[in-house]
Formats: C-alpha cells, sequence, structure tokens
C-alpha cells in the first residue's frame, strides 16, 4: 500500500515537473503523449479510428481583440466521414439568414410556420406542442436543435431552405458541404430532391406561401465507400457501405462555421451569415443552454436528459452537472458509428477559451446499419478526455491579457447549480 502511494506521489511530481511543451506543429500529438494511458491506443490507431482534431488557441491583446492560432492532428479535408447532427448549425444559420431576408414580408423567426405535404415521403405539420404557443416555428425548431440536436427539427429547416438553396447559400460563403437528405427518414434522392411547401401564418392571416423546391442540379462528388458491410434489413451485405448521397462536412469547415457565429468581425464579410444580432445572441444563448436549464420543450423534467447530453468534449456521457463557471458552445453529431464535436468551450472564473474540433469512428468491425458502434468503449472516453487535456493545458498556459468573456454570458431559464439558481421561467 506504501509503496503504491509512493508511486502516485512521485508520478504525480514528475507531471508536474514536466518541461513546457512547445506550440509548434506536433503540440497535440505530443500533449496527448504525456498521458499515454489516455491516449496511446487512439495514436496508434488514429488512422483506423479515422481521427481528426484541430485545437485553436485564442489570446488577447490589450483591447480584448482575438488573435488565433491553429493546431492540427491527423486532418484531411478529403477523407469522407459522416457528418451526423453537426450539419444542423449551418442549417439554423440558413434558415435564420433567410427569415432575415423575408423581413419585408412581415415575418420574424418567432412567426407560426407550417409544413403541407403534396409529393411522396412528405409531412404535414400544424402544430408544436413542445412551444409555448402550441405553434411551430423557426426559432422553435432552431432551439430544439441547438439544446438536444433535434432531428425533425433540422428536418423543417432543411425544408423552409430548399436542398439547391442551401448548398448553393454555403458554397458561396465558401463552405465546401453537402447537404443531401433529411435525418432519421429513410427517403430516397428524389423524395430528398422535394421539400413540402411552407406557409407562415400569424392571426389567421398568411404572410408568406413558399411552393415545394425541387434541385434539379445537385452534382455529386467521387463515391465515397467506407467499411467491409453493411445490414439491409436482416441481411449482411458483404460490400463497402456508400456514402455518396450522404451529407459531407469537413471538420476545417465546422470549425470556421463556428468561428464565424462566435467571432463574426474575426472571418471575412464572405464567410458571415446575414442574421441580426439578436439572431446571433439567440443562436449562442441556445447553443450553449443544457436540457436541465430548459422548460420549453420541458427537457428539465426529462430524465433522458441531462447537462452534458450534447457536450461530449470535457465531459463524454458523464452525468453530474457541469461546473457553473463552464459554458460550452458547440454542435454534436453521433451516427455510423461516428463521434463528432465541434466547440468553443469557456471557463469564466480562470479567464479560459479555446475551440476545439474533434472526430472519431468508433465502427471497428466495419459493419455499418447493425447498430454495433463502440460510442461508450472508445467514442465517449476519447471525447471526453481530449476535452479535459486541452482545457487543462488552458489552465497553465501563460496569457499576458486575460480575456473579458461577458460577450458570452447570458441568462438561463435554469441555472442547475447549487449555489446560483433562478426562478424556472423560460424565455
Amino acid at each position: 500500500m506504501r509503496s503504491a502511494i509512493l508511486l502516485i506521489f512521485f508520478t504525480s511530481v514528475l507531471s508536474a515537473c514536466q518541461p513546457q511543451v512547445r506550440e509548434n506543429k506536433n503540440l497535440l500529438i505530443n500533449l496527448m503523449k504525456r498521458q499515454p494511458t489516455q491516449f496511446r491506443e487512439y495514436i496508434a490507431k488514429k488512422d483506423t479510428l479515422e481521427i481528426q482534431i484541430i485545437y485553436t488557441r485564442i489570446n488577447r491583446d490589450a483591447n480584448n481583440k482575438p488573435s488565433f492560432k491553429s493546431f492540427y492532428f491527423n486532418v484531411d479535408s478529403n477523407r469522407y466521414f459522416y457528418p451526423a447532427s453537426t450539419v444542423k448549425l449551418p442549417m439554423v444559420l440558413l434558415a435564420l439568414e433567410k427569415v432575415n431576408q423575408l423581413r419585408d414580408t412581415g415575418i420574424d423567426k418567432f412567426t407560426p410556420m407550417f409544413h403541407d405535404s403534396i409529393y411522396s415521403g412528405q409531412l404535414s405539420v400544424t402544430k408544436d406542442t413542445t412551444s409555448e404557443s402550441g405553434l411551430p416555428s423557426v426559432a422553435h425548431y432552431a432551439k430544439k436543435i441547438l439544446i438536444v440536436s433535434d432531428n425533425d427539427a433540422h428536418n423543417r429547416l432543411y425544408e423552409f431552405l430548399g436542398q439547391q438553396s442551401a448548398n448553393e447559400k454555403l458554397h458561396q460563403k465558401g463552405y465546401n458541404l453537402r447537404l443531401l437528405h433529411r435525418l432519421e427518414r429513410a427517403l430516397s434522392p428524389d423524395q430528398n430532391r422535394h421539400t413540402e411547401a411552407v406557409r407562415f401564418v400569424r392571426n389567421d392571416t398568411l404572410l408568406y406561401s413558399q411552393p415545394m423546391l425541387v434541385n434539379d442540379s445537385m452534382i455529386l462528388s467521387a463515391k465515397a465507400l467506407k467499411g467491409v458491410g453493411f445490414m439491409r434489413k436482416d441481411s449482411l451485405i458483404n460490400q463497402p457501405f456508400d456514402f455518396s448521397y450522404k451529407n459531407f462536412y469537413s471538420l476545417i469547415d465546422q470549425q470556421k462555421i463556428l468561428k464565424s457565429i462566435i467571432f463574426p468581425a474575426e472571418v471575412t464579410e464572405q464567410k458571415r451569415f446575414n442574421i441580426t444580432e439578436d439572431d446571433r445572441q439567440f443562436v449562442l444563448r441556445h447553443m450553449s443552454q443544457l436540457p436541465t436549464e430548459t422548460l420549453f420543450p420541458n427537457y428539465a423534467l426529462d430524465s433522458n436528459y441531462y447537462d452534458a447530453y450534447c457536450k461530449f468534449l470535457m465531459y463524454g456521457e458523464d452525468k453530474e452537472p457541469i461546473p457553473s463557471n463552464i459554458r460550452i458552445f458547440n454542435k454534436v453529431g453521433d451516427a455510423y458509428g461516428y463521434l463528432i464535436d465541434n466547440a468553443y468551450i469557456v471557463d469564466f472564473k480562470n479567464g479560459v477559451e479555446f475551440m476545439l474540433s474533434a472526430v472519431i469512428a468508433t465502427n471497428t468491425d466495419g459493419i455499418y446499419n447493425d447498430g454495433k458502434y463502440e460510442y461508450k468503449k472508445i467514442g465517449y472516453p476519447f471525447m471526453k478526455n481530449l476535452g479535459q487535456l486541452l482545457y487543462n493545458y488552458e489552465l497553465k498556459r501563460k496569457k499576458k491579457h486575460k480575456p473579458d468573456l461577458s460577450f458570452v454570458k447570458f441568462k438561463y431559464p435554469i441555472l442547475n447549480t447549487i449555489n446560483d439558481k433562478q426562478s424556472p421561467t423560460d424565455n
């Protein structure tokens, strides 16, 4: 027992005495090598697990103006991975941009929006019982996406935008995305090219009507084949799974789009989204809001949700409350064995801020659609440990100027902390 205690003591001393890691192109791998029990296997299997990491350090000058330096591990924008729900953030931003462009019609993000089914595979929407008004709207769909990554909410914004327009708008901004389908609905490419008719109505007055949109211009890139097989119904098909008609969204573009909404003044005008400052604050607040702080929808009373429900980096699938001094502005994704998180992480108490984006594949048998993915054993521990690794590095990193992070401080409906609680009123 005594020898074990001494070993832990000397290990801690040696770790504390380690020299500062040099901030060069090998920063990430060198940091991970300092925690061999957590990262040795991940480093060795970086290609098999399709790991990509981007860490962006942020320094402030005397006027609080940020400067950025990014560090990469195994990043390759040409290597396909399924982006899952991470595509929902640009969908939210594009939807708010479109509403802003239609403001002369009298609509805003809170105006009730209805969908009409007029083509194969389409679904009508006339109500949303999870909203305070009982009616659907762009704002409520965005809120559900940003807090718990709701799939149906994404589909409704996809339909409002139309497949062709969504892709064209992003390409015009310099982002190389491919958005081809609704989520969690088994539809053909033809059905996904056709999107529901949409109406904005307030007090029984039709303010704006959009017919069914059809995309006839989508050109697919080279085939994206992954794995060794896939399940079709109850049968195993022994050939690679074809992702050619699936969405594509590189990790580099993910962090660029996140930066454009967190720090719009620090990106070129081309890459910004044409939304109001109120819209931007709305996105940031709900992106960082926890399910346990939310009443509409009533996630706070739903035992399926917990603080870290959509906060993979730093917390994995931990069920304990997140400390009140830490806020994570992010968008996660998980599907087909891929686990992704794209985050801006702040610690108000200690003056920490950094951006971190990562993806890992946990489909170790190479069979898709069988539901046998190792999220718990491989994915969540990696995300948690990676987030903690960079957070601890930031805690110790010397900064000439401590950041003023008040620009991302928000009031939330319910603060799920022991010492700091507000009355449960949603806003």
